[in-house]
Order: structure tokens, then C-alpha cells, then sequence
């Protein structure tokens, strides 16, 4: 592993080509969660620094939507190429920044990769359609452009994976980028701008702009120049991002919060289930919108599920998460702390079981650091809070059902619709949970993370607004679709007046 140690880093702006600062010159902390301690600081913009931004990528994209898409997907190759090189590098800083495992902040990087290859191949699969005219001597097809302008505003617990999954098939498709970052994670943003630019992206085509959701955030939603945004993060914030867009015409693509669950009907493979369960509640502290956040198990077996769920809960080992060990790291920071903190007690004071954990771990070898420990209730009813909002931490509830048919309507019960999950060896309910479970995301005897780059990323209901990240869908969100007729017949034709019936 790479042995990066960050301290004193300080991250600016990346407006049309250049590293600059902001007139306000403000700066806050970046903490490391595993320990408390800064990392570093970043620049606290304006909106003035915006509209620089903007101006940049408005002039840039006139010329980089004539540059041909397979030449426009070349700098996304070498971008893969550079990500791969510097892999471990990269972990170690997220892992730092963001503090999730290093096995897992691999794989995040990883998605990266993928996704600069993928979208650097659809580059020459930009596919449009012909179809036959109504009228004799008559051409007509469809053609994909770009739509110009993108901000996008990116998550802290996915710093880089999500701001693949949104600039590159922005890029590719020809538009050019105002990327807001978190303000918790701004390294990994500098590192992957920092490779952006050293693959040659002409300037302008990505502009990097530091800085609050309330100020940054704000003036990229609402700058008339900005034509589409794309944003990952809480409903409330997405909510408001989709009224002030619809109200200036502007494109929105909005991934938001999940309440998922994993369904384990009396047939499964009870080892198998653990193991994806275990995986999918406690792999990044719980911090994924893909997390599961709840078990909906058949009454038969739930004795035995906790029980085994419990045994492998011990095994888990919290702290650091550079070191190779380790498998939970903390959470972002104080104020995750208090809030999951907050929805135990709330499941404790409803009359949920408290099975395992339930706590602020605060013991001295691990450094002040922000860790909660894992944690298991029990006999939750679905209509608790616990069972319907999203705790974005550490926090596994038990739902007993009768029947399958219970199972999936205690699923399709939240205000959410991201990813479900089933075990079971029964064909039939298979087949019958893939129609019936809704969500954008469902697996068979699988958990509730680990979804791939080349498929389509987003859910139902308040999950999201119908768009995806990812996958080829993810082109759509970036791109109009212009319809071209050629008419070489020499005389005015008239569509439906003139075709004989």
C-alpha cells in the first residue's frame, strides 16, 4: 500500500485550466474521521467564483462539442490509465479523508477506472436512429447532441466513484462540468482534476469550484447558464435542487436517499445470507444510499438468522481503516455520531430489542476518532421510524413476516425505492420479487450493494426522479436527441396530408 500521510494539504479552485483561489480567501478544516485530526483545508467559494467557472465552460464547450465524440472519449482512456497507476495512492487518501476501509476505498477508485474505460467507449456508441419517412424521396433519423453546460454536486461518502459516474458521460457526450464537491472530501476531487488535466482535457471542459452547499451549491442550480444538474445527496437538499430547476426549465437528476432491505424467506441459505447482510449493513459504516438498513425475515427462521448474524457481528473489528485488519472505520464525523445515535435511542423508546451495539465507541487506542458500533435490533414493526427513515449508519433492523407476499409489501413500504435484496431457492418467488419488489435495483441471494458500472444506477419513489447514473442511461441525462428530415424530392411535401390511405 501506498504510505501517503496527508497534513497541511490545501485545496483551490481548478477554473479553465488554472488552479486559483477565490477573493474571499476563506478556508475551513478537512478532518480525518478515523482520529479528529485536520488533513488539510479547502477554499470556501462565492458566487462570483462560479460564474468565472461558468464562463470558462460556456466558451469551452462551443469547441468541445466539435471535437468528434471518439476523439473526446481518447482523453477518458488515458484518464483510466492514470487512475490505474495511481490506484493505491488514491485509496490511501480517500481512506484518510473519508474514512472508509482500504480494501473498500480500492474499490471505490476502482469503479473509477471502469468508469473512465466504459464511457471512453461510448465514445464510438453514441448511437442514434434511422427510420423509413412516410413520403417517397423523403431521409429521416435521429441524431444525440450535447446539451452544454453540467453542474454537478457530489456526495462526501463516494468522493470520486460518484464524480465518474457524472462527469464522464458528460464529457464524452460533449458538454463541460462545474463540479461542487463535499466539503468533507475535497482531496479526492483535487486528485481526480489533478489527472483530468494531466490527460490533456482542454481547458475549461472541467472547472472544479470549492465551497458550501448553501453558496456554491446554490449559485450552480440557479446560474442561467447552467443547463443540467446532477446531484447525489439527501432528499431535503434534492427536493429543493428539483423545485428551483423545474422553475428555470433546467434538466435535474437527482439520486437521493434508500431504505433498503434483504429479504430471507425460510428456504435460503441462512450462511450465505449472513455473510451479504453483514457485507451490505456494516461495509462503509453503513454510509451507502445503497446500505442495508433493514431484514425482513420469515418467522421460521429468524431465531436462527440472529443468532448466526450475531456470531459473525463479533468478528467484526473496528478502527483505522489503513489498516488491512480492519473492518469497520468511522463514520464522517461528530454530527453522524449524534444523529445515529439518536435513531437508536428513538428504536429503543418505540420498543424495538436491542440485540448488539447501540453505542459511541470511545475507548482510547482508537484516537478520538468518529466510530459507532455496529448494531442489531429486533422485533421491529415496519411502521417505526427506525424502519422507515434512513439512519445512513451502522444500524441493522429485524422485520419478522408469515409470508412472502407480507415480505414484499413490508419492502414496498418506504418512502424510498433504491435497492432490495432476496434469498431464497424458489424459482418462482425469484421471478415474482423482480416484478413485484420496487426498486430501481434488485438481487437474488445477493445483498444490497454492489452494483456494477455498465448498468443503470438509481431508484423509485422518493429515491430519485427518474434518471440514472451509470450505464448507458447515464448518457441520457447529458444529451437532447434532434430529429433530421431530408427531403431530395424537389417539391414540397406536407407529413399525414399528403400520404395516400
Amino acid at each position: 500500500m501506498a504510505n501517503i500521510q496527508l497534513s497541511g494539504e490545501k485545496v483551490i479552485n481548478y477554473i479553465n485550466g488554472e488552479w486559483t483561489s477565490s477573493k474571499k480567501a476563506k478556508f475551513v478544516t478537512i478532518v480525518n474521521p478515523a482520529d479528529g485530526q485536520p488533513i488539510g483545508e479547502v477554499l470556501q467559494s462565492s458566487k462570483e467564483d462560479v460564474d468565472l467557472a461558468v464562463q470558462a465552460a460556456k466558451q469551452a464547450q462551443k469547441k468541445w462539442s466539435r471535437v468528434p465524440a471518439p476523439q473526446r472519449a481518447q482523453y477518458l482512456y488515458q484518464v483510466g490509465e492514470l487512475l490505474k497507476e495511481r490506484k493505491e495512492k488514491l485509496a490511501s487518501i480517500l481512506t484518510q479523508e473519508m474514512g472508509k476501509v482500504i480494501e473498500e476505498a480500492r474499490g471505490e477508485v476502482q469503479e473509477g477506472i471502469d468508469m473512465a474505460f466504459y464511457m471512453a467507449g461510448e465514445g464510438r456508441r453514441l448511437f442514434g436512429q434511422t427510420t423509413p419517412s412516410e413520403l417517397n424521396d423523403k431521409f429521416a433519423m435521429s441524431i444525440r447532441v450535447p446539451i452544454g453546460v453540467v453542474g454537478i454536486i457530489t456526495p462526501w461518502n463516494f468522493p470520486i466513484a460518484i464524480a465518474t459516474w457524472k462527469s464522464f458521460p458528460a464529457i464524452v457526450a460533449g458538454n463541460t462540468v462545474i463540479w461542487k464537491p463535499a466539503t468533507e472530501t475535497p482531496l479526492m476531487a483535487r486528485e481526480l482534476v489533478k489527472i483530468l488535466d494531466e490527460a490533456g482535457l482542454p481547458k475549461g471542459v472541467m472547472n472544479l469550484v470549492c465551497g458550501s452547499g448553501s453558496e456554491v451549491g446554490s449559485a450552480i442550480v440557479e446560474h442561467p447558464d447552467i443547463d443540467v444538474i446532477s446531484f447525489t445527496g439527501s432528499n431535503e437538499v434534492g427536493r429543493a435542487i428539483a423545485e428551483k430547476g423545474g422553475k428555470l426549465l433546467k434538466r435535474v437528476s437527482l439520486e437521493m436517499g434508500g431504505k433498503n432491505a434483504v429479504i430471507v424467506m425460510e428456504d435460503a441459505d441462512l450462511s450465505l445470507a449472513v455473510e451479504g447482510i453483514i457485507w451490505s449493513a456494516f461495509g462503509t459504516s453503513g454510509q451507502r444510499c445503497t446500505a442495508c438498513s433493514r431484514v425482513i425475515v420469515h418467522e421460521n427462521v429468524k431465531a436462527e438468522l440472529e443468532k448466526r448474524l450475531l456470531q459473525e457481528m463479533k468478528k467484526l473489528t473496528i478502527g483505522n481503516g489503513l489498516n488491512e485488519d480492519v473492518k469497520i472505520g468511522p463514520v464522517i464525523n461528530k454530527g453522524a455520531l449524534k444523529k445515529i445515535h439518536e435513531f437508536v435511542e428513538m428504536g429503543q423508546e418505540e420498543g424495538a430489542d436491542l440485540l448488539a451495539g447501540g453505542y459511541i465507541v470511545q475507548e482510547e487506542d482508537l484516537d478520538g476518532g468518529y466510530y459507532y458500533a455496529p448494531t442489531l435490533f429486533t422485533n421491529v414493526r415496519p411502521d417505526m421510524r427506525i424502519a422507515q427513515e434512513e439512519i445512513f449508519g451502522p444500524v441493522l433492523s429485524i422485520i419478522p413476516v408469515r409470508s412472502f407476499e407480507e415480505a414484499v409489501e413490508v419492502n414496498n413500504s418506504v418512502a424510498y425505492g433504491l435497492s432490495s435484496s432476496i434469498y431464497t431457492r424458489d424459482v418462482n418467488r425469484v421471478f415474482a420479487a423482480q416484478r413485484d419488489l420496487d426498486t430501481g435495483i434488485v438481487y437474488i441471494n445477493a445483498g444490497t450493494t454492489g452494483a456494477e458500472i455498465h448498468l443503470p444506477f438509481g431508484g423509485t419513489k422518493g429515491t430519485g426522479n427518474g434518471h440514472r447514473d451509470s450505464g448507458v442511461a447515464a448518457l441520457d441525462v447529458f444529451m437532447e436527441w434532434k430529429s433530421v428530415y431530408v427531403d431530395f424530392s424537389g417539391k414540397l411535401q406536407r407529413a399525414q396530408i399528403d400520404v395516400e390511405s
